[in-house]
């Protein structure tokens, strides 16, 4: 099995971290000033949508509510309505629940306690271990998708890692974790943009990667991948296109919106009407009871 033999963590730490703190990029979230919301918003911002989209969107989130009780004053649908494009909307109104339980539970302060971040609405392990680690400098294994993939073939030897993170991906993240609390945070940020910039899902850049010389894929030869196909994200013609043109329409008005102009961004009514359902089920949108729909509380 791939996690059999404890693999030599001490061997990697030191190129990893001293080509972050050479190569790492200037993101306003890791400058000291975003502090542990900062942070926060940034996690949840950056699930499975690239930095280039999320920067614009993440500078005016910060400018109109620098703090979570100032997001937890206003309706749950001015957050969906400021997420703009960035897709996958709950995360706005998972991010806005959180932000009403830390205002009520922490004096409108991130918490620092691990325990405590992992029970806020809408946060999970990974955004729990991310918040603490790269806000608050405690050692946890923060395992994303550009971290599984540099393990995975730095490590294991294989291109890419399981489509779902495994228990032996986490034994191997923690066996990895350095000792010492703030080496481990340096470690969790520098192996995720070394994934994100040199150790990429396509093409990736070995000729600068600070371990290429023990990495278990490339002395290997970079064998093919040999699991499960790798699944891509179709988006034409899904119901997740359909729920993206509705929101448009719901973010662009200030006011609540007749059934006839949501009819009009899709032809299709049995599958526009399923995808409304719902964006209502999900807490998204509100139906009022005149028929007219709205964003949450707007």
């Amino acid at each position: 099995p791939p996690d059999a033999a404890p693999p030599d963590g001490a061997a990697l730490h030191g190129p990893v971290v001293a080509w972050f703190t050479e190569n790492a990029r200037d993101l306003p979230w890791r400058r000291p000033e975003a502090g542990a919301w900062g942070v926060m918003v940034s996690e949840f911002m950056l699930q499975q949508t690239p930095v280039a989209r999320v920067l614009p969107v993440y500078e005016e989130w910060m400018r109109r509510w620098p703090r979570p009780a100032d997001l937890a004053a206003v309706p749950p649908g001015e957050a969906v309505r400021a997420w703009g494009r960035l897709g996958y909307p709950r995360r706005a109104l998972r991010l806005h629940a959180a932000a009403g339980a830390m205002t009520e539970r922490h004096g409108g302060e991130v918490p620092t306690e691990h325990a405590h971040l992992l029970a806020l609405p809408g946060v999970g392990e990974y955004t729990a271990a991310a918040v603490a680690s790269f806000a608050h400098g405690r050692r946890h294994a923060v395992l994303d998708t550009n971290v599984r993939r540099v393990f995975a073939r730095a490590v294991v030897g294989t291109r890419y890692p399981p489509n779902a993170t495994t228990a032996a991906e986490r034994r191997l993240a923690r066996a990895l974790l350095p000792e010492d609390e703030a080496t481990a945070a340096r470690w969790a940020a520098a192996t995720m943009e070394l994934g994100a910039l040199v150790c990429t899902a396509r093409a990736p850049r070995c000729g600068v990667c600070p371990i290429a010389d023990r990495c278990a894929w490339r002395l290997a030869g970079s064998p093919e991948h040999q699991g499960p196909p790798r699944r891509g994200q179709a988006w034409a013609g899904t119901d997740r296109q359909v729920r993206g043109r509705l929101m448009a329409v719901l973010r662009e008005s200030m006011e609540p919106v007749r059934a006839s102009a949501l009819e009009r961004v899709w032809e299709e009514s049995v599958q526009r009407e399923r995808a409304l359902r719902g964006l209502v089920a999900d807490g998204l949108v509100e139906r009022l009871p005149d028929g007219r729909y709205r964003l949450p509380g707007a």
